[in-house]
């Protein structure tokens, strides 16, 4: 099959016309992909070293058509449209078994093929590493049954592949991990994909003033017009914690760091707390990273900084979920995608992304 490539970290996507898929073992699905998502998670991970296995097929934000299912597969039948999501899940510890598979104890092994094994993806023999349990820069995915779900056939694939990452994450994180409740103040810094998707969550479970921060006009207007921001602040012209205080008489119940890798918008989100607010590292952050305040303005302010990893969504609910109230008209999908593009073009495409041109592209040709 035909697949986008990374073999050293720095290097260009080459795109490969002879990689091996195997056929799906028990709990697998084998899935002929329709979208995959130019995230930038995958971006910074085929520029920065953090340990990834390589080469690999990077992607993880796709949708597509069931081919075909291994044993013990359950849900799941050749033809539905399903949906992946690197939040996989054992389905056995106990975490998974009281319902917070988004903390399950035995992710990713729970879901990987047992050493020894063949690799689900091959070339020339040589085993190539899957990413994030996916690998969506192809034309196929072989994936565990806990890594993905069935959706409805009306949601078109472009926004249904949006939904196993950027709107889980984002409105997840809104929704799922800080609990916004109706008339709480939220701030979201950075307003890329994922942001604007946390803005959607806050809209959505009724906060009061929904605040976008950016640096880019064109995001800021898309935040306010097309995904429920009440305020703009545009960080290149003003102070943005001062901005935002002002906008809030005293600070934020909850603020979002949506960029990653930038120690000082993580320090603004704690500084637009209200007494008692929380912030929360939604970015990627580099493994080196670290964040230097004074622990007393924890102490003394009540306040709390806390991880979000994929909106703490359990996706085999969310997901659906989501879909739903885009089919009602009440979650927007459709002004994420920014544009579709051919397999081929992916580092043109990343290099826009990189230079804050778009929210989203997706490969809908290979």
């Amino acid at each position: 099959m035909k697949a986008a490539v990374i073999t050293t970290v720095g290097d260009a996507f080459a795109i490969r016309d002879d990689l091996e898929l195997d056929r799906p073992g028990a709990d697998e699905v084998l899935v002929d992909v329709k979208a995959s998502g130019l995230c930038h998670s995958d971006y910074y991970v085929a520029t920065t070293e953090i340990g990834q296995s390589l080469p690999a097929v990077l992607g993880h934000e796709v949708s597509g058509v069931v081919i075909e299912v291994g044993a013990n597969v359950v849900g799941f039948a050749a033809g539905d449209h399903v949906v992946a999501c690197l939040a996989g899940f054992c389905g056995r510890c106990d975490r998974c078994l009281s319902g917070r598979s988004n903390l399950c104890r035995n992710y990713p092994a729970g879901t990987q093929r047992s050493p020894g094994d063949r690799s689900r993806l091959t070339l020339g023999g040589e085993a190539i590493a899957q990413f994030s349990e996916v690998s969506g820069f192809a034309e196929r995915v072989l994936l565990h049954q806990n890594n993905a779900v069935v959706i409805p056939h009306d949601v078109p694939f472009p926004q249904a592949a949006i939904l196993g990452c950027g709107v889980t994450t984002g409105a997840g994180s809104a929704i799922r991990s800080a609990g916004v409740r109706v008339g709480e103040d939220v701030a979201v810094i950075g307003c890329g994909g994922v942001g604007l998707n946390t803005i959607q969550g806050a809209a959505l479970a009724g906060a009061r003033k929904v605040i976008a921060v950016d640096i880019q006009p064109t995001k800021l207007e898309l935040a306010s017009t097309k995904f429920g921001a009440t305020h703009t602040v545009n960080a290149a012209d003003q102070d943005a914690v001062e901005a935002v205080r002002e906008l809030t008489a005293g600070g934020v119940d909850h603020a979002f760091e949506v960029i990653g890798g930038i120690p000082r918008t993580l320090e603004q989100a704690v500084e637009m707390l209200a007494p008692g607010g929380t912030a929360y590292i939604v970015g990627a952050q580099p493994p080196t990273s670290a964040l230097a305040m004074p622990a007393a303005n924890f102490l003394f302010q009540k306040t709390g900084l806390r991880g979000v990893f994929m909106g703490s969504t359990n996706f085999k609910v969310d997901i659906p979920l989501y879909a739903e109230l885009y089919l009602q008209g009440r979650f927007n999908l459709d002004d994420l995608i920014s544009r579709t593009i051919r397999l081929d073009e992916i580092n043109e495409a990343y290099a826009d992304l990189a230079g804050g041109n778009v929210a989203r592209s997706m490969i809908t040709s290979f």
